[in-house]
């Protein structure tokens, strides 16, 4: 099969959309498809840097995003049509289409081909956490690229419920695999934990992107509470504030890989803060490395967090809620032990390969769909 990805963002870029599309490319490559990624120019990467991916990467001018200039915006450009059609497509796969997303939607209309779109991003919570209003522009958006594609595939059950509330139609599911190789308990490092918490400290973590939206902040009540750690992984506008809301907190910076899987696998517990998750994988790594969970109970992680076996489920936005799942968890070392456990035994079954040969049943259906129809 030969397929098309059009990603608004991939590696080198380290996000949950950029993450999904390389591995996308992987197991289509790996199952013997032949996969080209159509994604925005990377801000000083040399030509040749996509020599480390699956597949042909092409890249299309673009601007950083003001006042988040780790986030990169595709220009208009002709080579998406024309790299689709010089690739001979039979099917476009568009993540997270918003901008270059819109310009493979039309190549693909133009050409006569399915597209099948992944929804990832939860526009409308951004638009309530940068601007204060916005949610019902930001679905119509949404409703408009969606609905023009012949399937919408969503990561959890509560983004197919709210693309379908919001009158997006042909949804199914599609989650998200893990790396259960490279995230495991096994890694767990007591030097790293000597290092990050010289006193004994429970090591609280969090792992993501450092934006308004995800509210890192919430970690400031356990931030505050005696004998814990408080570490962070992670790099983006809100890094400056958030040394200053969480004193003693340890930065680690952006890290990836087996580092990041180390990491991981050294926590106490995982702390993820933000509300508008359309799936989290940060959680399920967490998971993969045996580590308890503390989440919001919205989006993406009631899925994934069995709460009262494999983590807790906290109210949104509520920093005194994170502060007494930590405590609760702090008290407990047994009960750590025993969600770490049923948490890594919760994913091992979620690798990219079962997540990756759902994909391509659902580009099958697509294209027999498209062929039903001609004939």
């Amino acid at each position: 099969m030969r397929v098309v990805i059009v990603t608004e963002s991939f590696p080198p870029d380290v996000n949950g959309v950029a993450h999904c599309a390389l591995q996308t490319a992987r197991h289509l490559a790996a199952r013997g498809h032949d996969p080209l990624v159509i994604a925005p120019a990377v801000a000083g990467a040399a030509d040749g840097s996509d020599q480390s991916a699956p597949c042909p990467v092409v890249r299309v001018p673009s601007l950083p995003l003001p006042g988040y200039p780790q986030v990169r915006v595709a220009l208009p450009s002709r080579r998406v049509a024309a790299t689709i059609a010089a690739h001979r497509a039979e099917l476009v796969h568009l993540a997270s289409p918003f901008v270059l997303g819109v310009r493979g939607m039309a190549a693909a209309a133009k050409l006569g081909l399915p597209a099948l779109a992944v929804y990832q991003t939860d526009l409308a919570g951004y638009a309530r956490t940068y601007v204060g209003a916005g949610e019902n522009a930001a679905w119509r958006r949404i409703r408009a690229v969606h609905n023009t594609a012949d399937r919408t595939l969503a990561p959890s059950s509560a983004a197919l419920r709210d693309l379908e509330e919001h009158g997006v139609e042909r949804v199914r599911l599609w989650p998200r695999g893990v790396d259960t190789a490279r995230f495991r308990p096994e890694l767990r490092d007591e030097e790293l934990r000597r290092q990050l918490a010289p006193d004994g400290e429970l090591i609280v973590g969090y792992v993501g992107r450092l934006a308004p939206e995800k509210h890192v902040e919430l970690l400031a009540e356990a931030c505050a509470t005696p004998g814990v750690r408080v570490v962070v992984v992670g790099d983006g506008p809100s890094e400056t504030s958030l040394r200053t809301a969480l004193p003693g907190a340890v930065f680690l910076g952006r890290r990836t890989g087996d580092d990041l899987a180390r990491i991981f696998a050294s926590l106490d517990v995982f702390a993820h803060t933000g509300p508008y998750e359309t799936f989290c994988q940060t959680v399920q790594e967490a998971m993969a490395g045996g580590v308890p969970v503390i989440a919001p109970a919205a989006g993406g992680p009631l899925d994934l967090v069995d709460h009262g076996r494999t983590g807790l489920l906290v109210e949104p936005l509520s920093a005194d809620a994170v502060r007494t799942g930590v405590a609760t968890l702090a008290a407990d070392p047994e009960l750590r032990a025993a969600y770490g456990r049923a948490g890594r035994a919760a994913v091992e079954g979620r690798t990219w390969a079962v997540i990756g040969d759902l994909l391509i049943d659902h580009y099958a259906e697509v294209l027999g769909a498209r062929t039903a129809v001609a004939a």
